[in-house]
């Protein structure tokens, strides 16, 4: 049985804590993040991981600092655990941490590293459009994302995806990975592989000015951010001094006229155009200090006219 202490903190991490738990691995300590105040009422709030570790019967620390917080290292190396498993911890892994398990730490990652080292693997490989991405185990090293490749698995972004439904997606399909990765670890089998360095992209934690609509772009660049970027920062620009959420669209196909920056309307469609002539069909939007609404009762209320600039 290989004793292992579990890092991670946010709803992606639950499917692989509660598949570790199901199989002959004993999670000897929950490390996550302090509970945070969240809401309109920044009521205090346990994280997922946490809400999990408690539903299980599993011990847990939540250390505010960890490099140099020395009762919580006595604590590690006194469990002297095989492995310790990371996922979305949200904390730099200190050097001492990685020193310490004889099968290192264990990182599951939401893409196909080297592609998109960073924070926010799974918006960015939506927003940039591609069509396949997946999940990979690595040994974590001092870089971001940098560490060897253990295991990878596929997972197709299909056309209606956003990130909110390809997440849990690539959880379930981790947590399956992180099983096969410890097993092939315990019985020798498997072999960790450098990364290619020039191969690698990043996907940097997600901005507020990531969701604003740049009318320069083709419409199916907008549709990709669009659905990458959920639930923030979405896509966003202004109409009439407020600003203007996109919730729902689709990429409009044979569009007679489009104008970039400006809404037409066109066989009872709602569309907004954007460059060389493309544009997105709109389905739901909202105006700043307004509910969400459809494109016909945007259309009723406000009237949108042909000349009339959006993003102004």
């Amino acid at each position: 049985m290989m004793d292992l202490v579990y890092c991670g903190t946010p709803q992606f991490a639950v499917p692989t804590l509660q598949r570790l738990c199901s199989m002959s691995f004993r999670v000897r300590l929950v490390v996550t993040q302090p509970d945070r105040a969240s809401g309109r009422g920044l009521t205090v709030a346990a994280s997922p991981v946490k809400q999990a570790a408690v539903e299980l019967g599993l011990p847990i620390r939540q250390p505010d600092k960890i490099k140099n917080n020395q009762e919580f290292r006595v604590e590690l190396e006194g469990l002297a655990p095989d492995a310790i498993i990371v996922v979305g911890y949200g904390r730099i892994i200190p050097q001492w941490m990685i020193d310490l398990p004889r099968h290192g730490n264990l990182n599951l990652h939401a893409s196909l590293l080297p592609k998109y080292r960073g924070a926010a693997p799974i918006q960015w490989a939506i927003a940039r459009g591609e069509s396949i991405t997946g999940v990979t185990t690595m040994r974590i090293d001092a870089g971001l994302d940098t560490g060897d490749i253990l295991l990878q698995a596929d997972e197709p972004i299909n056309p209606d995806d956003t990130a909110l439904t390809l997440g849990p997606r690539l959880a379930h399909t981790g947590a399956e990975l992180m099983v096969r990765t410890l097993a092939g670890l315990a019985n020798g089998k498997l072999t960790a592989q450098p990364q290619d360095d020039t191969e690698a992209t990043l996907a940097p934690i997600l901005k507020k000015e990531d969701g604003l609509i740049d009318f320069s772009r083709v419409a199916v660049e907008t549709w990709n951010r669009l659905r990458g970027f959920q639930p923030w920062p979405g896509a966003f620009t202004t109409f009439r001094g407020k600003a203007l959420q996109i919730h729902a669209a689709v990429p409009a196909p044979d569009v007679a006229v489009a104008k970039a920056g400006h809404f037409t309307i066109e066989r009872g469609c709602l569309l907004l155009g954007f460059a060389h002539g493309t544009a997105l069909e709109i389905s739901e939007l909202q105006v700043e200090g307004k509910k969400r609404m459809s494109a016909a009762d945007f259309v009723n209320g406000y009237r949108p006219h042909s000349d009339e600039l959006v993003g102004a």
